[in-house]
């Protein structure tokens, strides 16, 4: 196998996962990092160029505004990113035959289901982010065969900024807190993200089209602080304490869980999201 694959927004904690995991491997795949700098991929004509000028296989889209309050005071951009970049993209995609890896979200739905989100759900997001990444998926369906588009929730890593890092530092500080537990999600690890996404490239005829990837089972917030806050021993519990709101600009969905069952059928590696973060934690303990 040989393999030449762009990853954009290089920066960004899933690009950095895919990078340690992948930069090296056994298997001919030679991959790209492009920050910003080295790819805007607001800029069409720039996107035109770069993937005429190179001769890649797979693009995988890490790009994305993610501030999911940011997004509801900076609609034009959100879009502009999320949707708009994501149509240059495809278009120079399949101008060059080149395979598009989109990475989406649980945001797209509303929660008001009891059950699992399946990918035959229509989604309805209640907030700009999630309809800025839906009209994205829209885009790209509408303009390519050959895509994969993955939906993930509550991405975490030791990489840049996000929920299990902000809880260890908090934790360390001895600090007293305070975290929602009405809403539920898949706290989902960004290597175990990447694991997937190389399975995709490394598996031929794999199905092109929408996949939901997450955590076999669910968790609120609370949850996912309380496992985290449970690495450090000199921490007293009772610091930790669940609350029932808490003040946001962006509404956000009461249930995101993201049912799996199809993905699991292609890909068996999927674990509970305790493991996962247990991983993590320790990771970023041992730096």
């Amino acid at each position: 196998m040989s393999l030449d694959v762009l990853v954009t927004g290089a920066g960004g904690q899933l690009a950095l996962c895919i990078k340690e995991l992948y930069e090296e491997n056994n298997d001919g795949i030679k991959f790209y990092f492009a920050t910003k700098s080295d790819l805007d991929i607001t800029l069409k004509k720039d996107i035109v160029s770069f993937l005429k000028e190179q001769n890649f296989q797979y693009c995988i889209n890490c790009a994305a505004y993610t501030d999911v309050d940011g997004a509801e005071d900076n609609p034009e951009t959100a879009f502009l990113i999320n949707a708009k970049s994501v149509g240059y993209l495809a278009e120079a995609c399949n101008e060059n035959e080149v395979i598009l890896i989109q990475i989406s979200t649980d945001y797209v739905f509303d929660g008001t289901k009891k059950e699992p989100y399946t990918i035959q759900d229509e989604p309805s997001p209640i907030n700009v982010y999630g309809t800025s990444k839906l009209e994205g998926e829209h885009i790209i369906k509408k303009i390519m065969q050959q895509f994969y588009i993955i939906r993930a929730s509550w991405l975490y890593s030791d990489q840049g900024k996000n929920f299990l890092k902000t809880i260890i530092r908090k934790v360390q500080r001895n600090e007293n807190l305070s975290i929602i537990d009405s809403q539920s999600g898949s706290p989902t690890s960004c290597y175990d993200l990447a694991k997937f996404i190389y399975f995709i490239i490394t598996t031929p005829n794999l199905g092109y089209g929408l996949y939901h990837f997450g955590t076999k089972n669910k968790a609120n917030w609370f949850e996912f602080a309380k496992h985290i806050a449970s690495h450090f021993s000199d921490y007293d519990p009772s610091k930790l304490q669940p609350v029932s709101s808490f003040q946001s600009r962006a509404q956000r969905p009461v249930n995101s869980v993201l049912c799996i069952k199809e993905t699991e059928k292609k890909y068996g590696l999927i674990d509970i999201w305790e493991k996962s973060v247990s991983k993590v934690v320790n990771k970023v303990l041992s730096k």
